[in-house]
């Protein structure tokens, strides 16, 4: 799937992992990214959604 912006408010695909990982393996986001995500800007979370998607986030089947 093609992501342009305005992105989805979440890249949450509901494959979470971190309370193991320090990235999620779903979405691509950091812990701290994930926990906070509600108090971000959306320019905050463009720049979240631009490294993800960079990186090959998100995953569905991880």
């Amino acid at each position: 799937m093609e992501y342009k912006k305005p992105y989805p408010d979440s890249p949450c695909v509901a494959v979470c992992s971190t309370t193991f990982d320090d990235v999620c393996r779903g979405c691509g986001r950091t812990v701290n990214e994930v926990a906070n995500w509600i108090t971000y800007t959306r320019e905050q979370k463009d720049v979240i959604w631009e490294r993800i998607l960079a990186d090959g986030y998100p995953r569905r089947n991880s």
